[in-house]
């Protein structure tokens, strides 16, 4: 199951303000907003509803000028993300991010991130205390 999904946009404000107003009447708000300094690549504003953040805009999903996706799976636990990274590793990915806590997203979040041959970043994902 897909757990979240980021996309590029070329102005935040805008696409935010799009975003909040299109998605209103299907019950979707802003839950989170991160920094460049949390992300590592640009600000980014997590919509969604019931507390989660499942659609994800930023500034920086994109690497040497071109604009990637990001998308993550939801995994049932740490050992699951865990052997993800492992497999995508060996099939060819390219390290993102280890697995490891990323409290700056909440104090559970555990999660893992490559990206794939087209350098759209992958991740999988395990919101579950350890």
């Amino acid at each position: 199951m897909i757990d979240h999904i980021g996309m590029p946009v070329s102005d935040l404000a805008q696409s935010t303000e799009f975003y909040l107003k299109t998605l209103a009447p299907l019950g979707i708000s802003i839950i989170m907003q991160v920094s460049a300094e949390q992300t590592g690549e640009g600000a980014a504003v997590g919509l969604g509803s019931k507390g989660k953040p499942f659609f994800w805009i930023g500034e920086g999903f994109h690497a040497a000028g071109k604009q990637h996706i990001h998308v993550a799976f939801a995994a049932q636990n740490r050992d699951e993300v865990d052997a993800f990274y492992r497999a995508a590793i060996l099939a060819g990915g390219k390290n993102n991010g280890p697995p490891g806590l990323r409290p700056h997203y909440h104090a559970n979040y555990y999660g893992a991130f490559v990206l794939d041959p087209d350098g759209n970043n992958v991740e999988a994902v395990c919101h579950a205390p350890a």
